[in-house]
């Protein structure tokens, strides 16, 4: 049998350097931890963290048509972009449900990158390359490019000493190319998956540990950390973000997962006639937020159950909130008992364990 190879991003040493907990993600060994989840959560949400995210996946589209094969496979209007913005979208599948979620970067006119979730790169490519009847030119150019993502509210201020882009100009979810840490070309996006403010920073990976060392250096006076995926998952749970394989799959459809709003029927995608439908008959299950209001922490595959103890929807991702202290989780549940306010019970070791569900959201940031 074929071993598989574990890959490892630019970073991957100083991750070991600094002793962090390192895990095998997406086929990536990554930090999973550093100094502690909880305490890296608090960094990020109150000073300024970095993350290694260099296992996600990007791809470019371009050519003539490139905008016809994006409006063909993504749900959201990439009509509407223009050079220097960012879209978040999904890729509907031919049964309803998502192959993945994903941010599409418009470049240029005939110029587009895709960045898509780790796990889900070859899927994604098979299924591009799958629907390009356009003259449209698909590349992989994942493992040749580094990602950080520098969040929280300093974040700004840390940047700004290394780039003379203007960063507090640049409006959420725009993108500059520039210099950063005498870095040419590096791909700056205000955009980041932690409610917490901040940016995104793509480079060759050639620069990689540069600017990795101009940062830390750069955000000494704030306090700047490194943070691992750990952190990652908590503050994305706390916005009520859905993360791939967890809240949303293959199996679940955008507009059961809350995600109408990138779902857009003046344009035709893959499968957009059998959405169109459910949005008009409704769905029968719909993805929720719920607090903990008994001890216990939901957990992934665990069952929702009614007063009755009959299953009426399922946990996709939990975890004790560092900034409410108390567990908090997401999850389908049938329709007419997804009302904000209503008591269901998560299915605890075989022990119904009371829940409230509750408005997305789970905190507000400043």
């Amino acid at each position: 049998m074929e071993t598989v190879k574990i890959k490892k991003t630019a970073f991957n040493a100083t991750h070991h350097l600094l002793g962090a907990k390192m895990v095998d993600f997406a086929g990536y060994e990554m930090p999973v931890q550093y100094r502690g989840i909880n305490h890296e959560h608090e960094i990020v949400r109150n000073n300024v963290g970095v993350f290694d995210v260099s296992h996600m996946g990007e791809i470019l589209i371009q050519g003539k048509e490139a905008l016809s094969l994006i409006q063909k496979i993504t749900s959201n209007d990439a009509a509407k972009l223009f050079p220097g913005k960012v879209q978040y979208s999904c890729m509907p599948n031919d049964t309803g449900g998502i192959i993945d979620d994903l941010l599409v970067y418009m470049i240029s006119k005939d110029d587009y990158l895709l960045v898509v979730n780790a796990s889900n790169i070859k899927k994604d490519l098979n299924w591009i390359h799958g629907q390009n009847s356009f003259d449209a030119q698909v590349s992989n150019i994942s493992d040749s490019i580094s990602l950080l993502a520098v969040q929280g509210p300093k974040a700004e201020k840390v940047l700004q000493k290394l780039t003379d882009i203007s960063l507090k100009d640049m409006e959420y979810y725009t993108f500059t190319i520039g210099e950063l840490a005498r870095v040419p070309n590096a791909l700056v996006s205000s955009t980041g998956y932690t409610g917490s403010g901040g940016f995104e920073i793509y480079m060759e990976n050639k620069y990689a540990a540069h600017v990795w060392g101009a940062l830390f250096e750069a955000g000494k006076e704030e306090g700047i950390e490194p943070i691992g995926l750990g952190a990652r998952d908590t503050l994305r749970l706390e916005m009520g973000y859905c993360l791939y394989g967890n809240d949303i799959d293959d199996y679940t459809s955008p507009l059961e997962a809350g995600l109408g709003w990138i779902t857009k029927f003046n344009k035709d995608f893959v499968h957009s006639g059998f959405l169109k439908i459910q949005k008009e008959k409704g769905v029968s299950k719909k993805l929720v937020g719920f607090e903990m209001a008994d001890k216990g922490i939901p957990r992934h595959g665990y069952e929702i159950w009614n007063e009755s103890h009959e299953i009426i929807g399922t946990v996709t991702s939990g975890t004790m909130s560092p900034t409410l202290k108390k567990a908090i989780g997401m999850g389908y549940i049938s329709v007419e008992n997804s009302a904000a306010g209503n008591e269901i019970f998560i299915n605890i070791r075989n022990k119904p364990t009371k829940a409230i569900i509750v408005a997305l959201p789970f905190i507000n940031v400043k």
